[in-house]
């Protein structure tokens, strides 16, 4: 389990592999240096094995049904990463609970300035909007963020300067994929209210 607080921010040095199992390794000195290989780590909320680890990087592979579901497929060398190890049994729940299962990529449709800091406006596909709630929890790319504005076909979270110096939310422009994940919480009540059949 992850809290969609990044505690890094890695860059693709290379990737490896075609339309099947891509390779993506990733320098990332804090992050990597006590990972271990069959750990888990959150790359841009998507939840992947590290499958070795080097001095200040480390590779995971991606599998077709993730390249497909998430922004991972478009991703470049060079290409800045955010980057959450799981919390810890005994860590601070500093986020929400995020599960590293991206639900759908959406669509960055406008970035605007406010203050210090900016609004990130974004449609989400059909089928998340039933999840997302004013001031409810969601994560983009991996960030645990706050819905500060929601209509009929997008929504909008605040971004404080600190969010976007630590994180890749900074780098992200309008026509942009992002990986999104609603709240468990929302999925599972919606579940448990579902007629027996």
């Amino acid at each position: 389990m992850f809290t969609g607080i990044i505690e890094e921010v890695g860059t693709i040095e290379a990737i490896r592999g075609g339309h099947g199992l891509k390779r993506l390794d990733i320098r990332a000195p804090r992050t990597s240096g006590d990972l271990s290989v069959g750990a888990s780590v959150a790359v841009e909320g998507v939840c992947l094995t590290a499958v070795e680890v080097g001095e200040g990087s480390f590779a995971v592979e991606v599998v077709p049904e993730t390249l497909a579901r998430t922004t991972l497929g478009a991703r470049d060398v060079g290409d800045r990463v955010n980057l959450e190890r799981p919390m810890a049994a005994s860590g601070r729940f500093d986020g929400h609970i995020v599960q590293g299962h991206v639900d759908g990529v959406g669509e960055v449709v406008a970035v605007f300035a406010e203050g210090e800091g900016r609004r990130l406006r974004v449609r989400p596909p059909a089928a998340l909007r039933r999840y997302l709630v004013e001031k409810g929890s969601v994560t983009i790319d991996g960030v645990s963020l706050t819905v500060a504005a929601l209509d009929a076909d997008t929504f909008e979270v605040a971004l404080i300067p600190h969010t976007l110096d630590v994180t890749t939310l900074a780098d992200r422009v309008a026509g942009d994929g992002v990986n999104l994940e609603v709240d468990i919480i929302a999925k599972y009540v919606e579940r448990l209210l579902e007629p027996i059949r």
